[in-house]
């Protein structure tokens, strides 16, 4: 969320963020409500001071004065309630309308509709040149015994898996390897909760607007799709030490994801699953748009130095306006090789969004000349299981239909190939 004075202070670069986001927010419509919402108020607080006023006098008059003071209080006190109701009918839309104000996009963001307008601006490793025809990662887990498609949709409906056997053992082995390296960038390791209430996906931003894309339960609690919101909402209504910043998390938690916007896409196999694991990364650092970019800039290679452990073939692309979400300010994208299909694909998503989600949760800091200000947030996916594997063993198959392990894993696997010879 903005401030309403800087949107009122930048109207004219809050609709082009809009526009460049291509986001519909009709700001000028904010701006009138807000001025409405500004005169209610005051004229409310005229209401009560000459309500006050009146009390006062009725408590020193009697006999008739204190009957006609009597009288004239009943008309305040019903000019007072239509005044509340007008107040609060305006609050209601104000408050919708400032949920709905896009963040301003960083001035390096490139112009775009959608993901296929993003642009590359790293590339590492070469997509491995096979002496046989490549199998895709169903075919290839399917034969080796890791995972069972056939069995995971009867029991858990469409886009339901099971992973057995080495499949279990290749996913737990990234879990612990994720687990070392990014530890070891001083990042504190937290297993946050999936099951969450509305305040914090609301603090986030991935409510209102992203609501048919999560399960609710029956308490009106919802499913996270991404460790980020309980790891933001960890701080939420509080004012934090300033010592405390930066305060770096990884955070693991299972997500779901209803993928309501993903009707006949990647229907097949692990690329895109309603339940999954996944390593994130969390930021808050101080209000510095500088400590925002670096920090952002060493989450995303954070993520980029895990792939190269894995010697699998990347590149890393800046999102476009039109790819990013409400609150962020810059994403980066990184995608890995994927030989079955002969292309990248997504794996991290890495985003700062300067005050913008600290300012809905309500998490503050106490600055050294001691004004209380707003720390800026930022996250990024460390990794995601278990989408890695479609790369790892699509990168690492064998003729034979065997699937060599990545020599940084043998020691967390206990072996260094996975399936059997066809």
């Amino acid at each position: 969320m903005l401030d309403i004075h800087f949107i009122r202070e930048n109207a004219d670069v809050i609709k082009m963020g809009a526009a460049k986001k291509h986001i519909a927010i009709d700001i000028d419509r904010l701006l009138a409500v807000d001025d409405e919402r500004k005169s209610l108020r005051q004229q409310l607080d005229a209401k009560r001071a000459e309500q006050n006023l009146a009390s006062r006098t009725i408590a020193l008059s009697n006999g008739d004065e204190k009957e006609k003071l009597l009288e004239a209080m009943r008309f305040v006190k019903e000019g007072m309630q239509e005044l509340d109701e007008k107040h609060k009918a305006v609050m209601e839309e104000w408050q919708k309308l400032m949920l709905m104000v896009p963040n301003i996009p960083d001035m390096t963001v490139p112009e775009g509709e959608s993901d296929a307008d993003n642009q590359e601006v790293k590339k590492w490793g070469e997509p491995k040149e096979f002496s046989f025809t490549p199998k895709d990662h169903v075919e290839l887990m399917t034969k080796a015994g890791m995972a069972d498609f056939e069995r995971g949709t009867k029991v858990a409906g469409f886009r339901g898996y099971f992973l057995k056997g080495d499949g279990v053992l290749l996913s737990n082995a990234i879990w612990q390897l994720a687990l070392k390296h990014f530890a070891a960038k001083g990042l504190e390791p937290m297993i946050v909760p999936s099951l969450v209430r509305r305040e914090a996906f609301m603090g986030t931003g991935y409510l209102p607007q992203g609501e048919e894309d999560l399960y609710k339960t029956q308490d009106g609690e919802y499913l996270a799709g991404t460790a980020e919101v309980a790891t933001m909402g960890y701080y939420m209504d509080e004012t934090l030490d300033k010592s405390v910043l930066p305060a770096k998390f990884l955070s693991f938690s299972p997500c779901f994801r209803r993928e309501a916007g993903a009707h006949g896409k990647d229907v097949r196999g692990l690329i895109r699953v309603h339940e999954f694991y996944k390593w994130e990364q969390v930021v808050l650092c101080e209000a510095s748009h500088e400590e925002s970019v670096k920090m952002h800039e060493w989450l995303n290679r954070n993520t980029e130095e895990f792939i190269e452990l894995l010697n699998i073939p990347y590149h890393t692309v800046v999102n476009c306006g039109g790819d990013l979400g409400l609150g962020q300010v810059k994403k980066y994208d990184i995608e890995l090789w994927v030989p079955g299909e002969g292309k990248y694909r997504e794996i991290s998503s890495a985003s700062y969004f300067h005050d913008f989600q600290t300012r809905r949760l309500n998490i503050r800091y106490r600055a050294e000349d001691g004004t209380m200000k707003f720390p800026h947030s930022l996250n990024s996916t460390a990794i995601p299981t278990p989408r890695i594997l479609v790369s790892i063993v699509e990168n690492y198959q064998q003729e034979d239909g065997t699937i060599r392990v990545p020599e940084v894993l043998v020691p967390y696997v206990g072996k260094e190939i996975l399936g059997h010879s066809a």
